[in-house]
């Protein structure tokens, strides 16, 4: 089984309190890159508490987003429309719940055949779960779609990329 993990398409991160024009860039791809998936999809939804500022993250990035039950914290509609399963909410960049339900997965019903991530950012929250994905399934191929993903910035962007590949994630959809 191929799985594709869509990461934060969230308003917030689009053209919300930390969007960027890169980010409403990559919507449409995303979409198509789902509807041409022939695995299973899943989705991470950055989830903060009203308490936001009061954390860890809050004192280090002082804009509060992703507050859960706002508009930003929705995943971008053309995307949340064409997923099958609820997303998997996460207070912090990479998901435990996400690598223990693929870990599952590969464990007690088929073996996983490659896992492809997508979404945002890629310097922060793609890279992580990208990551520890590749700790909890180091023999699974771990794939990131680069024209899919959008960074806090397009030089943060390109590190993060270089350093996934570093840690031997296969990094695909570069542009020339």
């Amino acid at each position: 089984m191929d799985f594709l993990i869509v990461i934060d398409m969230q308003n917030d991160f689009i053209d919300g309190a930390l969007g960027t024009k890169e980010a409403q860039a990559i919507v449409p791809k995303v979409a198509d890159r789902i509807k041409g998936f022939s695995g299973r999809v899943l989705a991470t939804r950055d989830t903060h508490e009203a308490n936001y500022l009061d954390t860890q993250e809050g004192k280090f990035l002082p804009v509060p987003h992703c507050i859960r039950g706002t508009q930003g914290w929705e995943i971008r509609p053309e995307i949340a429309d064409l997923l099958t399963e609820q997303p998997i909410d996460k207070p912090t960049f990479g998901s435990t719940g996400l690598a223990h339900v693929i870990g599952a997965y590969h464990t007690y019903q088929q073996p996983v055949s490659s896992i492809t991530l997508v979404g945002l950012c890629t310097d922060i929250c793609v890279i992580s779960n990208a990551l520890l994905l590749k700790a909890a399934l180091p023999e699974v191929p771990i794939y990131v779609d680069a024209g899919c993903c959008a960074g806090v910035t397009p030089e943060s962007h390109r590190r993060a990329l270089e350093a996934m590949q570093v840690c031997q994630v296969q990094i695909v959809g570069l542009e020339g």
